[in-house]
């Protein structure tokens, strides 16, 4: 993230007495000598420590071979802690005294209430903690997470996507290029093994996502009870605005998403009509502050964390992960968004990962360099992907099926296209054969007037062809499961509120005496926001908006007690 989150004297800064003073009333005092172990690599739970005499240093061992780097060192004045105290990752860090002093110990439930009730001690915090993960990120200090594969392997994506929004602190390692096989000589990795991660504690061979989350301890936790008052399926900008909302509200909220935080809107490179950002914003960095805000007033984010459906056995909603896990809920959103389209070509799902995005950030940008790309579609987010790649010195040809673009693309991105030297617009054309070997190498243009064929160069193919409601999950038939009974429109999109058939509401409603709230289903408790829902207007400010719009009929949903 960028400012203002992560200017350096927001990394360590300096408590005056007074905020010190006023953290330590949340805190228990200890006095610590030389040698004593703060928290250890591996720790799941992490105190928040403010140094109010002698000197703490925080320090990484290296795997491979032991060795041990200083990360940090604190003094009087100064604090532990980064964003793990928010999402609760397992300890990379070692802390250890180098003076002997007198520290205040703030327990994960103390670090909440003051992270609720001291907003001008909250900002502090939380400046530091995104400062100091953005400069992990940026190679000051030590990395948690090596990863290394083949460059063109959609399994190597994956892993590489996750930990970027995730904000993981982490490496990439091409493991062709010399660094890599230099990395592989070290920890006696095999081809066989890739992609693997690199932890400071374990190495994970063939890793996914979900491995890599589990290890971080990322992966869903039962809370005491195994129930809470919302569950958010979906972690696009309705579902992290509906998280949001939920838990600064009060209600205790649970975030999953099968995928990694951000939604669709993550991949867009550039978002420049979301009110309050004139000079624009990646979606990556704006979804991700979105996920740093839920977290500050509470919610629990879990991804990947594939929800497998929902029923209302006993009278009660349950939400079902796909590991067998039961999350008990007094209300859910689904905010589950829309899947990409993909074209019906020979060999698509071999070059997905390997040439073929449906994304465009500096991930894949990097891996087309300055070649020849093309971008398919005639929306916003094909016009700001053409123009990051361009952007980066990649050749870009936009492929439109229509015979103009204006019909369907905001005229400043038109103009713009066309005002750029390194993108050509093609309209009335599409892509019908795609060449290449372990990687894509090159693309066959086609006239849909003329019939005309050209094979083209093309080391990176960027689909951005719209998206199908990801309700898959909602079309399961197992037993009693409530999904049977959420109502779908004929394209698969959640139906709400006033465009629900009376005729077809179940019976629960006469008993509740009342027609459905605002985006609430066919089911009472069950809301939808976003993308998946009928009638949504597919924009980010919209997605946030019907998200926080949803929290409220959860509200009324529930009555008093939330």
């Amino acid at each position: 993230m960028t400012a203002p989150y992560a200017s350096p004297q927001d990394v360590s800064p300096t408590l005056s007495a007074d905020q010190l003073k006023r953290l330590a009333q949340y805190g228990e005092r200890r006095s610590v000598g030389a040698g004593d172990v703060l928290f250890r690599a591996g720790d799941t739970d992490l105190d928040l420590i403010v140094i109010e005499s002698g000197e703490v240093e925080i320090v990484q061992v290296a795997t491979v071979d032991s060795t041990e780097e200083r990360v940090r060192l604190y003094g009087p004045g100064h604090f532990t802690g980064e964003l793990n105290l928010l999402t609760g990752q397992t300890l990379y860090l070692t802390a250890r005294v180098l003076q002997p002093g007198i520290l205040h110990h703030i327990s994960p439930p103390r670090f909440r209430r003051l992270m609720a009730d001291e907003p001008d001690l909250s900002d502090l915090l939380l400046r530091a903690f995104v400062a100091r993960r953005a400069s992990l990120r940026e190679g000051v200090g030590a990395r948690s997470i090596e990863i290394i594969g083949p460059a063109f392997s959609a399994e190597s994506l994956a892993l590489r996507t996750y930990a970027a929004r995730q904000q993981l602190a982490h490496l990439w390692f091409d493991s062709d290029s010399v660094a890599g096989q230099a990395l592989l000589g070290v920890t006696r990795l095999q081809p066989g093994d890739l992609p693997a991660v690199i932890l400071p504690d374990a190495v994970l061979r063939n890793a996914t996502p979900g491995e890599l989350a589990e290890h971080l301890g990322l992966s869903y936790r039962n809370t005491p009870g195994g129930r809470v008052d919302l569950a958010v399926v979906g972690a696009g900008p309705a579902g992290l605005a509906a998280a949001m909302y939920g838990a600064s509200e009060g209600l205790e909220t649970v975030l999953l998403d099968a995928v990694g935080t951000g939604g669709q809107a993550a991949s867009s490179s550039r978002i420049e009509n979301y009110l309050g950002f004139p000079s624009g914003l990646s979606g990556g960095e704006l979804t991700a502050r979105a996920m740093v805000q839920a977290e500050k007033f509470g919610a629990k984010l879990y991804s990947p964390c594939r929800v497998q459906g929902v029923d209302t056995l006993g009278g009660q909603l349950r939400v079902q992960l796909d590991d067998g896990t039961v999350i008990q809920s007094r209300a859910v959103i689904i905010a589950s968004g829309a899947r990409y389209r993909s074209l019906p070509l020979p060999r698509w799902s071999h070059f997905e990962g390997a040439g073929i995005y449906y994304a465009a950030t500096e991930i894949e940008a990097r891996a087309c360099g300055q070649n020849a790309t093309t971008v398919i579609g005639g929306a916003n987010s094909s016009g700001q992907a053409a123009l990051f790649l361009a952007s980066r010195g990649a050749r870009v040809t936009v492929v439109v099926r229509r015979p103009d673009i204006e019909s369907t693309m905001s005229a400043y991105l038109v103009d713009r296209l066309r005002a750029h030297p390194n993108v050509e617009i093609r309209t009335s054309s599409q892509v019908t054969a795609l060449a290449g070997e372990a990687s894509l190498s090159g693309i066959t243009l086609t006239d849909t007037v003329t019939g005309e064929t050209e094979q083209r160069e093309c080391s990176g193919l960027f689909c951005f062809i719209g998206a199908d409601p990801a309700t898959q999950w909602l079309d399961a038939r197992r037993g009693q499961l409530l999904t049977d009974r959420v109502l779908l429109d004929a394209d698969g999109f959640v139906l709400t509120d006033s465009d629900l058939p009376a005729a077809e509401l179940p019976e629960e409603w006469t008993v509740l005496g009342r027609a459905p709230l605002p985006f609430e289903t066919s089911i009472p408790g069950v809301f939808a926001a976003g993308d998946v829902r009928h009638g949504s207007m597919k924009r980010v400010a919209a997605a946030v908006g019907e998200g926080a719009s949803a929290v409220r009929s959860v509200h009324a949903a529930l009555g008093p007690r939330a």
